[in-house]
């Protein structure tokens, strides 16, 4: 029994076992932290100065936003080796894989359009002209619209992905960031980072929800500047990074009340959870380092040292 017991845990363990993939942005490189050993594990190279990175489904591909470099680059995780670069147009800062696994769409910042790529041809398949400076993306778990949120003209723009075309543009406020689908795709999150909100839209009707507001004790409020953000298991709570204010922020996703603030390391802007989100890995860019968070005591454990200016997370599951 013993040794059945043992051997239970040993599976669980290696299923449960990943990493997190911080790109950093002055350094031109990426740090990849073991979830277990809570430990900078490799180091690789990239193009100029990396932001947004995810992971095809299968995770045998990796794609990284090489801002700098105009390229969205094509590495392949085991070997760290680039395969080849996808066209982006200039400046690509984050992205969104469609899930078919094929459609990667892409916010060009300088450009003031999304960029549609197709992964396995390796084109340009549209261009579609949304606000300036768009920075955050989502698409829908179904597959049928695409967000792209523009800083300066501080909207949502909704693009029918059958079409590459907008069919609605929504009003958020100043400098929205970061944008995610949650609810089974019934409600659609904006974040602004000079506005200090969330906004929550009714998918069905584009419409507005409700709007989050912050407040940290003993921080300004022109230091509380919601960025990037994700969310727990069953979608019941958002993890919100408020830049400068140097905390996370825990939201109820049904009350859309602010249930508590944890300090993790200077400027924090985007994060990711290990695989049973027990853990969750923030990128701290003016410190150069991750905070992990205790999600269930909602405290930070551990500060891991990382490159300068780390951007994106990412995780990717290690175990078979």
């Amino acid at each position: 029994m013993i040794r059945l017991t043992a051997l239970l845990t040993l599976l669980s363990t290696t299923a449960m076992a990943g990493e997190i993939w911080v790109t950093n942005e002055k350094d031109d490189t990426i740090s990849v932290i073991s979830t277990e050993t809570l430990e900078v594990v490799r180091t690789y190279e990239t193009g100029e100065r990396p932001r947004g990175i995810i992971f095809s489904k299968d995770y045998s591909r990796v794609y990284i936003c090489a801002s700098d470099s105009n390229a969205v680059q094509v590495m392949d995780p085991n070997s760290g080796e680039i395969l080849h670069e996808l066209p982006s147009g200039d400046d690509p800062e984050q992205f969104v894989l469609h899930p078919n696994d094929r459609h990667l769409y892409i916010a060009n910042e300088d450009d003031a359009i999304t960029t549609v790529v197709d992964t396995e041809t390796r084109k340009v398949i549209a261009q579609i002209d949304v606000g300036v400076e768009p920075e955050g993306m989502a698409v829908s778990p179904d597959g049928r619209i695409a967000i792209t949120t523009s800083e300066t003209t501080n909207m949502a723009h909704w693009i029918d992905t059958e079409t590459q075309e907008l069919f609605a543009n929504t009003l958020v406020d100043s400098r929205p960031r970061h944008a995610e689908f949650v609810k089974d795709g019934t409600e659609m999150w904006v974040s602004s980072e000079i506005g200090g909100t969330l906004t929550v839209f009714d998918v069905a009707t584009q419409g507005e929800k409700a709007k989050i507001e912050f407040e940290v004790q003993g921080v300004h409020p022109d230091r509380v500047q919601p960025v990037g953000f994700e969310f727990t298991a069953g979608d019941t709570h958002a993890y919100v990074a408020l830049g400068p204010s140097n905390h996370v922020a825990v939201v109820n996703a049904d009350t859309y009340e602010v249930e508590d603030y944890i300090l993790v390391g200077r400027r924090v802007w985007h994060m990711d959870f290990n695989a049973d989100r027990s853990l969750l890995f923030t990128t701290n860019g003016v410190s150069g380092d991750v905070t992990v968070i205790d999600v269930a005591k909602r405290t930070a454990i551990k500060s891991i040292k990382v490159g300068r200016f780390p951007w994106g997370a990412a995780f990717r599951p290690t175990g078979s």
